[in-house]
């Protein structure tokens, strides 16, 4: 990837965060997020020193799902932090999230339950990625991303600026739709 710097640059920090989205046997779906940081030096904590490329923090986060968006499980899960035993005592506060629909207010209940120091920075970072990443997981296969003559609009229309049904993309790719109020389709979300 090319900079938009003209500077020379040296590299201090790298913080991947990587998401995937799993189809159980049971039906349910489990959404994982995991956060790797690590240091282009030496760093020198407190705690102690984490030798140059070694993981300062490395985090698993795991919610299971049905496809309506609900959890039924929450597992975290801290492979490396700074302070790894302190660290470590926050992973069964994220349990809270059972019962949180990831659709419906999820973000404000996150903030709510597990901010400052309710929870870790670095889960409750990850939290804020499952929602779009259950519903980029369901595209396809919980929902339609193609009229398909069903009558019934792709779910992901009015979502994003270039999807919106006054655009070009939905005059070229989903005409049917062209012109349609400019109000998504209602994601299903609670049981009831």
């Amino acid at each position: 990837m090319s900079s938009p710097s003209t500077s020379n640059r040296t590299l201090i920090h790298t913080r991947d965060i990587k998401t995937q989205a799993f189809r159980r046997d049971d039906g349910l779906w489990d959404i994982e997020a995991t956060l790797l940081d690590v240091k282009d030096k030496d760093f020198h904590l407190a705690s102690g020193v984490k030798p140059r490329g070694e993981a300062i923090h490395q985090m698993v986060l795991t919610v299971t799902i049905d496809t309506k968006f609900n959890i039924v499980d929450a597992q975290a899960k801290t492979h490396a932090a700074p302070y790894d035993d302190h660290c470590k005592t926050i992973e069964p506060d994220y349990r809270k999230l059972i019962g949180l629909n990831l659709a419906n207010g999820f973000r404000g209940a996150v903030k709510e339950r597990l901010s400052g120091i309710s929870g870790c920075s670095h889960m409750t970072e990850l939290c804020s990625v499952l929602p779009t990443v259950a519903i980029q997981a369901f595209a396809g296969e919980i929902f339609k991303v193609a009229d398909e003559g069903s009558g019934t609009m792709p779910f992901q229309l009015n979502r994003c600026h270039a999807l919106r049904t006054d655009g070009e993309t939905v005059k070229r790719y989903h005409r049917a739709w062209f012109g349609a109020p400019l109000t998504p389709v209602e994601i299903s979300k609670k049981e009831s």
